[in-house]
């Protein structure tokens, strides 16, 4: 087991899924870890079932109740995390939804709009503001993973709300990658294919493919995918992974179409 370090990590989307595992997997490697999320019931249940590593779970988590699409509540959260731990090291921005599978002439504008202001509007609100502490706070710096997708490189069928967010993911983690550079700020993209979620459960039982059929597909651990979110976030601040895939090795990612 790994001796504390007192880094400071904000995991946006942490009530479940790879949030929740990353967010869980910071504290076994000896981080103080902030869960944000819509719901505090589902952080606080993160939060218990990430175990008690070090006996000390309440001193190491913070459960926050954050809106990611609202200013004023993610400036709420990092001002939470600067008051009950002092600083942030590391924002894992992981927050987003899917929106219900439809070409773009059928898909609600609504639901377009709910997709944007969540997984891209929601990153760039919490980018800010990291950026805002790690500028100012001493030492400055941190880290900046975002969670990017398969689907920032190639769509599935009827994705695109989901897959034209996530490409602008990419673009957003370049972007600030290198305006981080003189505040000693690095930003990162992990990419996650396939890893076994309550939101992926149906790839196992068939998945739209680029020619029609339905396919069941592989799937991961979902561990793996959380164990490198905690890779990108030990390195130095002299190293950085700008871009990261991870997925189960026999998905259709490559040749996808």
């Amino acid at each position: 087991m790994k001796a504390h370090h007192d880094r400071i990590a904000i995991v946006t989307g942490a009530g479940s899924g790879i949030g929740a595992a990353s967010a869980a997997a910071l504290i076994a490697d000896g981080w103080r870890v902030v869960y944000a999320g819509r719901r505090l019931a589902a952080l606080q249940a993160a939060i218990a079932a990430a175990g008690d590593p070090w006996d000390d779970i309440a001193e190491r988590a913070l459960a926050v109740p954050t809106d990611v699409t609202q200013p004023d509540s993610v400036a709420a959260l990092f001002d939470a995390a600067v008051r009950r731990f002092g600083r942030v090291d590391l924002l894992f921005n992981n927050a987003g939804v899917f929106t219900a599978g439809a070409s773009p002439d059928k898909l609600p504008v609504e639901q377009w709009r709910a997709a944007v202001d969540t997984n891209l509007t929601g990153a760039f609100l919490c980018t800010q503001q990291a950026f805002r502490v790690m500028k100012a706070q001493d030492p400055r710096g941190g880290r900046i993973i975002n969670n990017g997708s398969i689907s920032a490189h190639a769509p599935r069928p009827g994705s695109v709300a989901y897959t034209a967010t996530k490409h602008a993911i990419t673009g957003l983690t370049r972007a600030c990658a290198l305006d981080g550079r003189a505040w000693d700020i690095a930003v990162g993209q992990i990419d996650i294919g396939n890893a076994a979620t309550e939101m992926t459960a149906a790839m196992t039982a068939g998945v739209r493919q680029a020619d029609g059929s339905l396919r069941p597909e592989p799937v991961m651990d979902l561990q793996h995918a959380a164990d490198a979110v905690v890779h990108m976030a030990r390195l130095p601040p002299d190293a950085n992974v700008l871009f990261m895939t991870i997925m189960a090795t026999k998905m259709p990612f490559v040749g996808r179409g």
